[in-house]
Parts: structure tokens; sequence; C-alpha cells
């Protein structure tokens, strides 16, 4: 049994629901997990108090949250002495388009080059619209966005994308190479 820290950001939520269910594969599969947001890290947290780490983070605006990339740069060296996985939640893979897919594979390879961090494992996610967590101004630009690719526009409802049967496969995997 290892004990696995998902460390997480995320802005709207879809990160964070993405980060619990690779926890209870985690757990379901026999590791010890434990759920942190990098925000909100305990005052006397250490990575090296873990066997293997899983990190997430989601995209906005072609960009990987600031203080995810910030952290994780800051902290290669010790991610790359761990066995690791990285996920990305992106809408850009919710497009269902091969250059959507190839698009947020990108996002994920210009976040490892800038941090310098190897993960042995990484899963682009669909993200998910989350219209009742937008201001006005993003709801509109987002809802200008959807109509373009997913024609998920009516801003009364949110739209989750997520493949949870892919989640689950991503982290089963990375959980297997902990035996």
């Amino acid at each position: 049994m290892a004990q696995v820290l998902v460390l997480y950001g995320s802005t709207e939520g879809q990160a964070a629901t993405v980060a619990e269910r690779v926890a209870q594969v985690l757990e379901t599969a026999g590791h010890d997990p434990a759920v942190v947001h990098i925000r909100h890290r305990p005052e006397a947290f250490d990575l090296m108090d873990y066997d293997a780490v899983v990190v997430g983070a989601s995209v906005h605006m072609g960009k990987h949250q600031k203080y995810v990339t910030r952290y994780v740069k800051k902290h290669a060296d010790e991610l790359n002495r761990l066995p690791s996985a990285f996920f990305s939640v992106s809408l850009s893979a919710a497009e269902g388009s091969e250059e959507g897919w190839e698009q947020a594979r990108e996002y994920v390879a210009e976040f490892l080059a800038e941090t310098g961090w190897n993960p042995d494992e990484t899963a682009v996610v669909p993200g998910a619209l989350k219209y009742s967590q937008y201001g006005t101004l993003k709801r509109f630009v987002m809802k200008q966005i959807a109509k373009r690719t997913s024609g998920d526009a009516d801003t009364s409802r949110d739209y989750e994308y997520t493949d949870w049967n892919e989640v689950e496969g991503f982290t089963a995997d990375f959980a297997g190479s902990l035996e």
C-alpha cells in the first residue's frame, strides 16, 4: 500500500472533482490517498512524506493555473524522484475533434517543458462548461466559443464532458505501477 498524494489546482471545480475520483480509484486499489489543493496545503506539508504523487490542473486561456505551474517548477526535482502522474483538464479535448485533442496534448507538453517535470504517466481529461460559475463576461465568451465548437450554448445549465471511464483507467494503470 502506497501513500499517494493527489495534488491539484482548480478554477471552477472540475479538476477538484477529477482529483476526488482519482483518490477513490487509488483507495479501491488498496492505496492510501490524500487529496490536497495546492493553494491550501497544510503548514507542515512535505512532498517527500508520500510514496507517489498525482498532480492535476485545468487549462484556461491556453495555460494551466499559474500557481500550479509555479509549484511544480519549484518542486520538479522532488516530483521527478517519486512515481508520479499528471492529469490536465481541458475543454479543448471536449470539442471531440482531433485538432482539439492535439491542442490539449500540446498544453500538457508545454506545461512539462516549462516546469522540468517528467511524470511517469499523463492524461488529458475533457472538462466541463460551468456556466453557473462564470461571471457575465466569461459566460458570454464561453457561450460564443461553445456555439462554434460543441453547440452547448444554453447558459441556464452546465455541461460535463469528462470521460470517467478514462479517468478511472488512467488512475488504475498508475495504481498498478505502484505495486
